[in-house]
């Protein structure tokens, strides 16, 4: 079989998942035309597992989690497929069924924790409120747990900080902040956009560290959006590469560290710096940039950057077939029956 709903199925049962999307759609009307940022998109998730989307910027990555909460803009509209969380189904449930489920059951840290927090309420009574609606607690007892999670993501002093607004805090303390309330109400999902982009780098491994503890009490299921294919080797068990809306190539992560398969997986971890280059070397790069999405759905959105293309990845679509097992590519020359070589470019 070629399309990756199917073979999903194959691999698990759908009783043994958190989260099933498949051949998700979300669509951008706009008076320039329909821009297909997320086309058929299909993955699953389990329970105390961490599934990363990479991709460069405009992918499609962010969108697909935003379709997962139905946060879209009304320009954005969800088209096609289907998206079940622990037996409910995201796309057709009802305003008052998604406010329900969003910040108790499913909860979001955001790429931007300044933009996410209200700049005129303090982290506490941001918190509190939460904790207050999803689960019924009285202000004492809200205010206890929500002190006890800002002391669980080390932050110093959490009785003072409850009382602090936003930008009285570091980028790094309010990426803390954000996180604890996402777990604030034990979610059994939580989507992390980009959660470490403005941290530096020992604040970025402790955030890290921070979630990887937090899933490994709590069994939570951790989707993981980020460019940063270092992240993924440290935090995933499986990994969606996405490129212009599809999905390029879906496989465990240490299968696709280790035998990455579609041209566009060779570009990204090609482009990552090595310690063992020398202080001279030029960074390698994907050449062209990435296409119109409201131009794209007739080929291989990857044709006019690969070296690899052939005449039919201009005419037609390529399929995500499986090639290995567990192991998900779309690509018309390295479809099971064809086996491109890294390096032997036309």
């Amino acid at each position: 079989m070629s399309d990756k709903t199917n073979n999903a199925e194959q691999v698990a049962s759908p009783a043994e998942h958190l989260v099933e999307v498949h051949d998700l759609k979300t669509y951008f009307h706009t008076a320039a035309g329909t821009a297909k940022a997320v086309d058929g998109v299909s993955f699953t998730l389990d329970r105390g597992k961490t599934l990363a989307i990479v991709g460069e910027s405009g992918s499609g990555k962010s969108v697909t989690a935003s379709s997962l909460m139905r946060l879209l803009p009304k320009t954005g509209k969800i088209e096609g497929g289907t998206v079940e969380f622990d037996g409910h189904d995201i796309v057709h449930a009802t305003d008052a069924e998604l406010r329900e489920l969003r910040g108790k059951d499913i909860s979001m840290i955001f790429q931007d924790p300044m933009t996410a927090l209200d700049p005129v309420f303090k982290v506490g009574s941001q918190m509190i409120e939460n904790i207050r609606i999803h689960d019924g607690l009285d202000k004492a007892a809200a205010r206890k747990r929500a002190i006890e999670m800002l002391r669980l993501v080390s932050i110093p002093n959490p009785e003072k900080r409850m009382d602090s607004y936003p930008y009285e805090l570091s980028g790094g303390m309010c990426q803390r902040v954000m996180i604890a309330m996402a777990m604030s109400c034990h979610p059994k999902f939580i989507i992390a956009d980009e959660p470490t982009t403005a941290l530096d780098v020992t604040v970025q491994a402790q955030v890290l560290s921070l979630l990887k503890g937090l899933q490994d009490e709590m069994d939570t299921g951790i989707l993981l959006i980020t460019h940063n294919l270092g992240i993924v080797w440290q935090m995933a068990d499986d990994v969606m590469v996405m490129y212009a809306g599809r999905t390029c190539e879906y496989a465990s992560m240490e299968e696709l560290y280790s035998n990455p398969m579609h041209p566009y997986t060779w570009g990204l971890l090609d482009s990552m710096p090595k310690l063992s280059d020398k202080a001279k070397t030029d960074l390698k790069t994907i050449p062209g940039v990435p296409p119109d999405l409201r131009l794209t759905g007739n080929c291989c959105n990857f044709y006019n950057r690969c070296p690899y293309a052939c005449e039919k990845c201009k005419s037609e679509v390529p399929p995500l077939v499986e090639v290995r097992p567990g192991h998900f590519v779309a690509c018309h020359r390295q479809n099971g029956e064809q086996t491109l070589v890294r390096g032997e470019a036309n």
